[in-house]
């Protein structure tokens, strides 16, 4: 029951080319968001679709598949968790963000 704790799985499309990171250890960083679309009807039957965008990082070997493989608008699942952190702007002030860590990647469609 511990996998569950806490484990994301999404299938959604690039929004933007993957940002890649090479650091100076030699390890590589990817960065990129992908949205999920979720359809309903509202209360006056007419259909909506309400768009999510999830921001994701991927290190090492899934980093380099995705380099070299992944694009703006291809469709993925990922699987990974989520992870939360803290920085701070040039201005001083405080920011919190909320990314998927990568740990499977499978891309789909053509």
């Amino acid at each position: 029951m511990s996998t569950l704790r806490n484990k994301v799985q999404l299938i959604g499309n690039l929004g933007n080319d993957p940002e890649i990171v090479n650091l100076e250890s030699g390890t590589k960083l990817a960065k990129f968001s992908i949205a999920t679309n979720e359809t309903y009807k509202n209360n006056k039957g007419e259909r909506v679709t309400d768009t999510q965008w999830h921001n994701v990082v991927a290190w090492g070997k899934i980093a380099d598949i995705i380099e070299n493989y992944v694009t703006k608008g291809k469709e993925v699942a990922i699987e990974g968790k989520l992870t939360s952190r803290s920085y701070e702007t040039k201005q001083g002030e405080k920011r919190y963000i909320t990314e998927v860590l990568c740990d499977e990647l499978l891309m789909l469609g053509k």
